[in-house]
């Protein structure tokens, strides 16, 4: 079982080499975006074209083209923390001077809340520019601390991945979510690729996982490598 995560369009040449490794093992994708966003990587047949799909960390779970399962993180927090978050969010949000703000800066997903202090509504130039300024002033790593201050002891875990945002989501419900749906196929291997595999990124939980060989990658051309040397060897 061979689980990737894509965080750039996919090529042609990728899309290809996707369905050969189909022929030699059982393929997933797994992300934190929700379903149109990994449809707008990876094409909207995505869903066919893959034996897993795994949308919000698996919170919302594909198998063999057909929905398999949604949760509901509204039902799951209830309103009253649910509302309580996003205003503290709002407040935190006001206070953040950036050279830019656009649009969408809570997008409220099925399993998760996803964070974006410029604003999901970016340009592609404005998004590469907040990502090198957050790199020196780590502005997504302190309001996670921030979050992680505020609402201690109440079930809720971050991980900040991407170049805009950060995830918010129940204890739990981070990538590792998919591994409870896909070892009830009694896989023997899951390897596993991503790049946010460090403390703190959206990777770093399913990657350290004792039931996933982990295996860190920075782009898809690094993923087909490692894949090649695995399984065409």
């Amino acid at each position: 079982m061979c689980l990737l995560l894509f965080s750039q369009h996919v090529t042609q040449d990728m899309e290809q080499f996707l369905q050969r490794l189909r022929a030699r093992v059982r393929v997933g994708v797994v992300g934190g975006s929700d379903l149109n966003k990994i449809k707008e990587q990876l094409g909207e047949d995505v869903i066919e074209r893959v034996d897993y799909l795994f949308a919000e960390n698996g919170l919302v779970a594909y198998k063999d083209g057909r929905l398999l399962s949604v949760q509901s993180i509204q039902a799951h927090m209830g309103e009253d923390l649910l509302q309580e978050f996003i205003n503290f969010c709002l407040n935190y949000l006001a206070t953040i001077k950036l050279p830019k703000k656009r649009g969408t800066f809570i997008e409220f997903r099925n399993g998760m809340l996803n964070i974006s202090p410029i604003g999901r509504s970016c340009t592609q130039e404005e998004r590469l520019e907040f990502y090198e300024m957050d790199k020196k002033e780590l502005i997504r790593e302190k309001f996670v601390s921030a979050l992680r201050e505020e609402f201690k002891g109440r079930g809720l875990s971050f991980s900040i991945g991407g170049q805009i945002s950060f995830d918010v989501f129940p204890d739990g419900w981070d990538k590792r979510y998919c591994l409870d749906i896909v070892e009830k196929d009694s896989f023997t291997t899951i390897h596993f690729f991503g790049d946010k595999t460090k403390p703190g990124g959206n990777d770093y939980e399913i990657y350290s996982d004792p039931r996933t060989i982990g295996h860190e990658v920075s782009c898809p051309e690094e993923t087909k490598q490692l894949c090649q040397q695995l399984f065409f060897s």
